[in-house]
């Protein structure tokens, strides 16, 4: 049995993979054996569901767990949550975003380099089917080459756990995943309806419509000789997807991608804050590092 701890259970991720873990028989050997959050009550409705254990602190299950996932609501607390359990070396899941600052960002990619942590996290739409059909046939030109696509995906600008960075990684990391981090600058602009982003890359660009409220996804890509896309779903199997990736970690199983490919998202979000602020196109910094 792999010992896991769940810290940050705020959100409905944290219910959905233990609900996952007992009921599905691939992850019967997943035994959770605490839960934490800041906010007493979630963690006591997981207990009362689940009988998970409530850790009093979020390093409370340092030294007696196999592997850690992070699901706070705000990515302020990813890190901090974390950071206890990474000298032992275990696999960690750390959802989105999978940090807020690029300087939380870069010592979470020290830390993982330093203790060889396997690891995984993000969004999981980038297990998507259709967002997997959309990078596929960008990779192999079906249709041309690339000139250019839309994401649409939701944003809470006024959330109280961080705002803009609390949904932006989804539409982040889709437009990541399709198009890859070769990402050079983003250029953001406020508008009623929340944030319109543009995403430069080599050659083409891609345009992101971040909306307050609206909880569809969608994208499309445009090549020389098609346009392809639409409303996708984002539902059990994306969230089936996030935990056999851990899984497989605690396995011995290689993880699906770089370090510098779990922080791209984190570093093209900053840049849209910062043209946010400052009204200019914004370098990308850290998604090849």
């Amino acid at each position: 049995m792999y010992r896991i701890a769940l810290l940050g259970v705020e959100n409905s991720h944290a219910d959905t993979f233990l609900r996952f873990m007992r009921e599905e028989n691939e992850f019967s050997d997943l035994a959770p054996v605490g839960v934490y959050s800041n906010e007493a009550a979630a963690a006591a409705r997981l207990h009362e569901k689940y009988g998970v254990p409530v850790l009093g602190a979020p390093e409370e299950a340092v030294g007696a767990v196999d592997g850690v996932i992070v699901t706070a609501r705000h990515g302020g607390n990813h890190l901090p949550y974390a950071a206890p359990y990474l000298p032992a070396g275990i696999p960690v899941f750390l959802d989105k975003p999978v940090t807020v600052t690029e300087a939380d960002a870069h010592a979470l990619a020290e830390a993982l380099r330093r203790y060889k942590n396997p690891f995984t996290g993000g969004s999981c739409l980038k297990y998507s089917p259709f967002v997997q059909s959309l990078r596929a046939a960008h990779e192999s030109g079906e249709g041309g080459r690339t000139l250019g696509g839309v994401v649409r995906c939701p944003v809470a600008m006024n959330s109280e756990y961080g705002g803009f960075y609390f949904y932006a990684q989804h539409l982040v990391e889709t437009v990541v995943e399709i198009y890859g981090t070769d990402v050079r600058a983003a250029a953001a602009f406020r508008c009623d309806a929340g944030v319109t982003a543009v995403f430069r890359y080599p050659g083409f660009d891609v345009t992101g419509c971040f909306m307050d409220g609206n909880y569809q996804y969608a994208a499309w890509r445009f090549a020389e000789k098609t346009s392809e896309g639409g409303v996708f779903p984002v539902d059990t199997p994306c969230f089936l997807a996030e935990l056999r990736a851990f899984h497989a970690l605690l396995h011995g199983e290689a993880g699906r991608e770089s370090i510098s490919r779990l922080l791209c998202p984190v570093f093209v979000m900053n840049a849209i804050e910062r043209s946010l602020t400052s009204g200019r196109e914004e370098t990308v910094g850290g998604c090849g590092a």
